[in-house]
């Protein structure tokens, strides 16, 4: 990771993203509890809080070609700086509620592009694929601690200081993105020239193998993030205080952090490849555990281990990165993180549905468990197969 580090432009990118994400979660925060003290209704809360997510899937396939279409810097710079001006215009105190909503919704809408540039940027920066992925490693881990952080500091900002004053902080973590990165990252053209289709990337995704598969990997996060939208049921159904509501929730990604950084330090770039295909099952085989109704200090270990094992999505995404053209890869980072994200979403809905069915929260993460083991082994199961064609294919070179 150090060598990584080293590098001056992928420490301005990691940390305008770190900060970026930071502030992201309070605006989370803020947003959720001035609209509920305003209108005392928790479902205009929760669908302010979806507003703050449901853009970026929306303009995830379509606004993520503009990182191929225009210069990455330019496209980051941009986004970061037209963020700053929708959320401190947020800030203002006494926004009415519906501008304030709109001015989410671009936002965000404007951010969309901003993942496919980063990753697509720090694969130009990198050409190495080992440090490339331990650049993904550091993103990885600290992302996450930023939005444990964020959220966890968020409510404390936010009800001792007040929402403006989140939303203030949120908008200079863009205005100071803005301005490293123009300084600090260099210039470079656009990836395709302007010369390439709007949704071509997409298309040659299709007709790759390897790449079917890497996003298949990264749908079985969809299963394996069940537990988390049935914490609430689950603790009152193994017996928790309320309070394991938040352990429980914060279980999953600090095994996460722990697993990135294990991987990082121990496996080697190929190994984690060639693993893969275990590694994408491990996350839902240990929700498994949920079948004999664990007590709390076994369902906080079973979902940290859940999480370290579902560092793969790093090798995962790094690995779909590297292998999509540099002039396509701003579309096809696009549909791999709507994918994943719309994977996410679909799992939890579907979770809850079935644990309203059976009753049980429990049965419902087993369902959940076992259908990723069952879905996963096909997945594995080719990915060994290309694996071995591409090792036959290079000894015949």
């Amino acid at each position: 990771m150090r060598a990584a580090l080293a590098n001056g432009e992928f420490r301005t990118v990691w940390l305008a993203e770190a900060q970026s994400t930071l502030g992201d979660q309070l605006t989370t925060v803020a947003l959720a509890l001035l609209v509920y003290h305003r209108t005392g209704s928790a479902l205009w809360s929760a669908v302010a809080y979806a507003l703050t997510f449901l853009p970026a899937l929306a303009g995830g396939l379509g606004l993520s070609q503009l990182a191929d279409r225009y210069p990455r810097r330019t496209v980051l710079v941009v986004t970061a700086a037209v963020q700053a001006g929708f959320v401190g215009v947020m800030a203002i105190p006494g926004m009415p509620l519906v501008p304030l909503c709109v001015l989410v919704v671009c936002g965000r809408l404007a951010g969309a592009p901003a993942n496919a540039a980063q990753n697509a940027l720090t694969r130009e920066i990198f050409v190495d694929d080992e440090l490339y992925l331990r650049s993904q490693d550091i993103r990885g881990i600290t992302t996450n601690t930023a939005m444990l952080l964020g959220l966890a500091g968020g409510g404390l900002l936010v009800t001792t200081a007040g929402p403006s004053l989140a939303l203030a902080i949120d908008a200079a973590t863009f205005a100071v993105s803005a301005v490293a990165l123009h300084r600090w990252v260099k210039p470079r053209p656009a990836a395709d020239g302007g010369q390439g289709s709007w949704f071509g990337a997409i298309r040659w995704v299709a007709t790759q193998p390897r790449l079917r598969v890497l996003l298949g990997f990264s749908w079985l996060v969809g299963l394996a993030v069940v537990p988390e939208g049935l914490v609430a049921p689950l603790v009152q159904e193994i017996g928790a205080p309320d309070q394991a509501v938040g352990w429980l929730l914060a279980a999953d990604p600090l095994g996460f952090v722990i697993g990135v950084f294990l991987m990082s330090r121990y496996v080697s770039a190929e190994a984690r490849k060639r693993a893969l295909g275990v590694l994408a099952i491990l996350p839902t085989a240990i929700l498994l555990v949920f079948s004999v109704r664990p007590d709390l200090v076994l369902a906080l270990v079973a979902l940290a281990a859940a999480g370290a094992a579902g560092a793969y999505i790093v090798t995962v995404g790094a690995s779909f990165i590297t292998w999509v053209p540099n002039e396509l890869r701003g579309g096809a980072g696009g549909l791999y993180r709507t994918g994943l994200r719309v994977a996410q979403g679909v799992g939890v809905a579907i979770g809850g549905v079935v644990a309203q069915l059976l009753g049980s929260a429990t049965g419902a993460i087993v369902i959940a468990g076992a259908a990723g083991v069952v879905l996963g082994i096909p997945l594995a199961v080719s990915w060994a197969r290309l694996q071995r064609t591409a090792a036959e294919t290079t000894s015949a070179i």
